[in-house]
């Protein structure tokens, strides 16, 4: 008798352990050459990866430093790079791949300049460290990297291993998707602030933003997984309408909203507040905002300039201009999304939201805050904030 096994299927699943490379597909300037902000567009390739995500979900990059950088540690530490290390999941690698993929060289923290003075006789360190100092090691360490710390006060390290007590896990970093599959089945968009500053006479770059900005053409592949987000989701209901807050890079969900319901998967009445420092410049997917709005998949779109008038205009200040319209959209159900800031933006557009509600219910802010709190319970005021 002859027994035919059954066929099985495996699938892999992608996360921070075991991340999908994905090809860049494209990666482009967004804003004007005059802005004082550099945002890109990054589109990956998943490939038939399988990888599926939802509008509001995002996509985890494993960053890696700049090469640069690695070298000019191992100099300074008098390593080759070619040590052999274990990395976090006790796997043998080198200390090269280790500067680059699994340790934070790129930003300096608490942590490391309390182990690193102990390696040192560093009278300046200890200073920073005694009790009551908090503020003065904060200051120190802004706009400081691990480099800036051996080259300030060098220590001698023995063993290569060491760095993995010394230094902080790098950690994947997470942008919000900005594309539905309904429309881009193969592929994931993302939308990405480069941060860029100067301190101590060298210029600083995000660690993953600057990768995305410099280090990450079209045809180069990134490691990546997908972070579901089940609390930022569209309504379960087709005809719920959805007011969405997104100055800057929080659009990125919400052009993931529109292209959702562009592909035909819902009717939601959508309300956009954008906004940024200079129209000009600054308004990001302009074109395709104001095709949604000319075709009604945007219902209705308020934006914010703050830089375009003498007096500085931000979406909590075009809420409370339209706070009449909005508390009727509330009123019907709709759901509140708000993406972005989460040290002063967010806070400004709860507070407008809540006088708003104050204000047209006719029942005062006592009113609005059990308002605020019943909406948060049933999920209809939601946050993605950073």
């Amino acid at each position: 008798m002859q027994i035919e096994a059954a066929e099985t299927l495996e699938t892999t699943v992608y996360d921070r352990k075991h991340p999908y490379s994905a090809a860049v597909l494209d990666n482009h300037l967004l804003t004007g050459s005059g802005s004082e902000k550099e945002t890109r567009h990054i589109e990956l390739a998943l490939g038939n990866s399988g990888i599926t995500c939802l509008p509001g979900d995002s996509a985890g990059i494993l960053p890696a430093n700049p090469c640069t950088a690695v070298e000019e540690v191992l100099r300074r530490l008098s390593f080759t790079g070619d040590e052999p290390v274990k990395d976090f999941y006790g796997e043998l690698t080198d200390l090269r791949a280790a500067l680059t993929s699994w340790l934070v060289i790129g930003k300096l923290s608490g942590t490391t300049v309390r182990s690193w003075a102990s390696l040192t006789s560093s009278p300046e360190l200890a200073e920073l460290l005694r009790p009551g100092n908090k503020d003065k090691l904060d200051a120190y360490l802004w706009g400081r990297e691990f480099l800036d710390l051996v080259e300030h006060c060098p220590a001698k390290i023995e063993d290569p291993q060491q760095l993995f007590r010394l230094l902080p896990r790098l950690a994947p970093r997470l942008y919000s998707i900005a594309s539905s599959q309904a429309l881009h089945p193969d592929s994931v968009q993302l939308t990405v602030r480069v941060v860029r500053y100067e301190s101590y006479g060298r210029t600083r770059l995000g660690v993953c933003s600057g990768q995305l900005g410099e280090r990450a053409p079209a045809g180069c592949v990134l490691p990546i997984f997908i972070h579901s987000n089940k609390f930022f989701r569209l309504p379960d209901s087709p005809d719920v309408p959805v007011i969405m807050v997104g100055p800057g890079t929080g659009v990125a969900p919400f052009r993931a909203y529109l292209e959702h319901k562009q592909a035909g998967l819902g009717r939601w009445p959508m309300w956009l507040f954008f906004g940024d420092q200079r129209s000009a410049q600054d308004f990001l997917y302009r074109d395709e905002f104001e095709a949604w709005l000319a075709n009604g998949t945007l219902n209705r779109l308020d934006t914010a300039f703050s830089r375009d008038q003498a007096f500085k205009i931000y979406v909590q200040d075009r809420i409370r201009e339209q706070s009449a319209e909005l508390w009727r959209w509330l009123n019907q159900g709709a759901y509140f999304y708000v993406c972005g800031d989460s040290q002063r933006m967010a806070p400004d557009v709860e507070k407008a939201f809540l006088d708003a509600v104050a204000t047209h219910s006719g029942r005062g802010p006592d009113y609005a805050q059990e308002f605020l709190a019943t909406m948060k319970k049933q999920k209809r005021y939601l946050r993605d904030v950073y």
